[in-house]
């Protein structure tokens, strides 16, 4: 009964994609069939075969090679944090963010990351019909993040239709951090935190080719790509000193986002419980999102626990309920275990539309800003649909 409930669950995602298509009669069908059907396979090979498990074990195996590697230079400084029993929050999962990022943009400033996403862009491209740049930019977001990606775009953007964009601005609601992924991998199963990425990379050319669907015209269907002459690159040394720096703001903000969130919500529980004695934020969260968690297979107990967990992600951040998390997320069933990680695994909250909105406004005219900061509850939606559905494909083959 479960299973079957998993699997109306994910029609369900998809009618109400369908039901606030601002253009229903422009959905390129054959293309969203094509998207449903390739995540769907990818879920299975990962989730339910023996050689994508592998695959996915490789790949967790090498951040946590990475992670150690962190942990070595971290040690160097302050030895008493790492060679304990017992790590905390910022040791285990902020501080190697000082090594991931940098190594990261190495790759990048040597052009290995940026042949990686053209070249899986054109495939998935080719593959799936979906327009050059969409598929383009949805790999570019699995490695850079959505404010980086855009960035990088500035010069396509600035030349796309208004509407383009908008689509672009939903597809952003759907992505992590590479660097960001190994920290993740300290706090919830790294196999399916991994899994959760391509799934919803092609998860979010789906939900916004559905709820904004834009016709192309074949003379608009490339992907722009800057490259500057190799005298005007910034010398090796300045860069790799700019990337450190931002590694350290990144794990300032991620801390302080996590302080924050953790400390008002605490407040909205005690202001909520003396309105009404038992009420909490996470009680409405988990009455609103509950049907959505039970239609991933779970039962009625779990599902309202799980809607609570969704819905604190949501408002706050993936961080704040990981790390509430880690210590119990063994105890769950494996079904569990895999709903609950992947639809935490990016970026879809609510602070994310607010970064999003800062960074067009730099990056677009005042009328593109404008045509996104309209549609604020499509950005909301379309993170919400893209973090079921890959979480409800990545169930259906994990009991």
């Amino acid at each position: 009964m479960f299973l079957f409930m998993n699997m109306i669950g994910i029609f369900v995602f998809l009618g109400i994609a369908v039901l606030f298509s601002k253009k229903r009669h422009e959905i390129r069908w054959r293309s969203a069939c094509v998207l449903f059907v390739l995540n769907l396979v990818l879920a299975g090979f990962l989730m339910g075969f023996e050689a994508g498990r592998r695959c996915v074990r490789l790949a967790a195996d090498g951040f946590h090679a990475l992670i150690q590697i962190a942990f070595s230079g971290i040690a160097f400084v302050f030895p008493d944090w790492v060679n304990v029993p017992q790590m905390n929050f910022f040791t285990a999962v902020l501080l190697p963010i000082l090594f991931i990022v940098p190594l990261f943009d190495i790759l990048t400033y040597f052009g290995i990351l940026p042949f990686l996403i053209r070249w899986v862009g054109k495939g998935l491209s080719c593959i799936t019909g979906a327009p050059k740049f969409e598929a383009f930019f949805s790999i570019e977001m699995m490695f850079l993040g959505n404010s980086e990606a855009l960035a990088v775009s500035k010069f396509q953007l600035s030349r796309m239709k208004a509407d383009r964009c908008l689509t672009v601005g939903l597809m952003s609601m759907s992505c992590v951090t590479a660097p960001v992924v190994a920290s993740y991998t300290q706090l919830m199963p790294p196999a399916y935190v991994l899994a959760a990425i391509p799934l919803n990379v092609v998860n979010a050319l789906l939900v916004s080719s559905i709820l904004h669907p834009v016709k192309i015209a074949p003379e608009e269907d490339i992907a722009v790509t800057i490259r500057t002459d190799d005298a005007e690159c910034e010398p090796f040394f300045s860069y790799l000193a700019n990337s450190i720096l931002s590694a350290g703001r990144l794990v300032l903000i991620i801390g302080a986002n996590v302080i924050a969130f953790v400390a008002l919500a605490k407040f909205l529980d005690v202001c909520l419980g003396a309105v009404y004695a038992g009420l909490s934020l996470e009680t409405i969260l988990g009455c609103i999102l509950f049907p959505f968690a039970w239609l991933m297979g779970l039962s009625a107990s779990e599902a309202f626990q799980i809607a609570q967990y969704m819905g604190e992600k949501l408002i706050t951040n993936e961080f704040v309920v990981m790390l509430s998390l880690k210590d119990v997320i063994h105890t769950y069933s494996p079904h569990v275990q895999a709903v609950l990680t992947v639809f935490l695994t990016s970026f879809a909250n609510l602070t994310t539309i607010g970064i999003l909105l800062g960074t067009f406004r730099t990056l677009v005219d005042t009328s593109r800003h404008e045509l996104i900061a309209r549609n604020v509850a499509y950005l909301a939606l379309a993170g919400l649909l893209v973090s079921l559905l890959s979480a409800a494909m990545a169930g259906l083959f994990v009991w």
